[in-house]
């Protein structure tokens, strides 16, 4: 698969498909209060926090596809600082669009040699494989977070 493939079906599930669930991480948190999103419903995560999980990761990937290191870490991957206000829940969200369309601007400009090359580190495997972990992975909470925000709604009807 090329990068810019990639790159199309990273942006799906992010920021403007309904190919493969109907919807995108836009789609779904665009028109959720910052109450809403950090509304706890049982054990599952808040809104926010799936919000925060995914951009933790694609930030993380960006710094690799920059030059930089693999820094980022699984236990630090939900520690969301508190949001009390709409605009603390906005600027979340203009991260995570920032970060998303710079994933697949960079993901675009590579060569599709380089999905083949090791990311990192052997134990990580490829940049296509991590690539399509992190689609998949961001269609995983998609899921998460379309049942939560019906939770969250159905409450308050």
């Amino acid at each position: 698969m090329s990068t810019t493939q990639l790159a199309k079906r990273f942006r799906e599930v992010l920021l403007d498909g309904k190919w493969i669930a109907n919807t995108n991480f836009k789609d779904q948190l665009s028109d959720v209060t910052w109450e809403q999103v950090t509304t706890k419903i049982s054990s599952l995560n808040t809104v926010a926090m799936l919000a925060f999980h995914i951009d933790y990761y694609i930030a993380g990937l960006i710094n690799v596809f920059e030059g930089g290191d693999l820094e980022i870490r699984d236990q630090f991957s939900f520690d969301l600082p508190p949001i009390e206000s709409q605009k603390q829940w906005e600027e979340l969200l203009n991260k995570l669009w920032g970060d998303a369309e710079k994933f697949a601007s960079l993901l675009e400009k590579m060569p599709d040699s380089k999905m083949n090359e090791v990311f990192v580190d052997e134990k990580y495997g490829t940049y296509l494989r991590n690539i399509d972990g992190m689609i998949e992975h961001c269609y995983y909470h998609l899921g998460q977070i379309t049942l939560i925000k019906k939770l969250i709604l159905s409450k308050h009807e």
